[in-house]
């Protein structure tokens, strides 16, 4: 008959490693924390959309300036229980802000959102005398 040493799991340690191993602390270094946005380009414009779950249409900004789109939200929630013994109050709080440069073909006058089933779809109209098809050779001097 062998010996086997037995050692008691230490639960506190478990949860702290359990913590540190997951993606949990990238939480608290915002890796992860802006939402992914896709670029589509067809003929006559650019789609950007935005992956951006359980908010409302009403939460978003979007702003341009100087070429640049900048989308962004800040949503708190606050939520109370008062009991007999005890009182417990919880605090959410959430917000991002993304910006992209705009190229000189983008009609600024045009640009039209909407917000359907978590995806915000920003239409980025090209301007009629965009001319993107033009092809020359540059001769190096």
């Amino acid at each position: 008959m062998s010996i086997i040493r037995f050692s008691r799991p230490n639960a506190l340690a478990d949860v702290f490693q359990n913590f540190f191993d997951n993606d949990a602390v990238d939480f608290f270094n915002r890796k992860g924390m802006d939402p992914a946005a896709n670029i589509l380009e067809h003929p006559d414009s650019f789609e950007l959309n935005i992956a951006a779950p359980g908010l409302k249409k009403d939460d978003f900004k979007i702003h341009l300036e100087n070429n640049v789109l900048t989308i962004s939200s800040e949503v708190s929630d606050e939520k109370e229980e008062a009991e007999k013994n005890y009182t417990r109050k919880e605090f959410h709080y959430s917000s991002f802000s993304r910006s992209f440069t705009l190229p000189r073909t983008v009609d600024l006058d045009k640009i039209k959102a909407d917000y359907e089933s978590g995806i915000l779809k920003v239409i980025l109209p090209k301007k009629d005398d965009a001319r993107l098809d033009i092809k020359k050779e540059i001769k190096i001097s």
